[in-house]
């Protein structure tokens, strides 16, 4: 599963993925990401399951559209050795939560 997560991101990336695939692998990630889901992750199990069940089904659509080419080059190109994508992802991670720590304590520091 990774490598096809990867394989997407180098998709959409590349010209040659049609912009339609595009479009919905834009959404999933954004549905992913987003706070707002289906099925509100509060409640328990219920709110796991949309992601559990939804994200790879329409992965499952959506990767057969990938074309070969695409994955082909993927396979042959430096970023099969995925750890800088590693890295990358924790530093996002890291600086994201730096942040709201940050916003927080300054919102708390101000408030009283």
């Amino acid at each position: 599963m990774r490598e096809k997560l990867l394989i997407a991101y180098y998709a959409f990336k590349d010209k040659r993925t049609p912009w339609y695939v595009k479009v919905v692998l834009f959404l999933l990630i954004a549905y992913i990401i987003s706070p707002i889901d289906i099925i509100p992750d509060f409640i328990p199990v219920l709110g796991l399951l949309d992601e559990i069940i939804l994200v790879p089904i329409v992965f499952a659509i959506i990767y057969p559209l990938i074309p070969e080419e695409v994955k082909q080059d993927y396979k042959e190109s430096e970023l099969t050795d995925s750890k800088h994508f590693v890295f990358v992802g924790i530093f996002i991670v890291v600086s994201v939560w730096l942040l709201l720590i940050y916003l927080a304590a300054s919102y708390l520091l101000h408030a009283f």
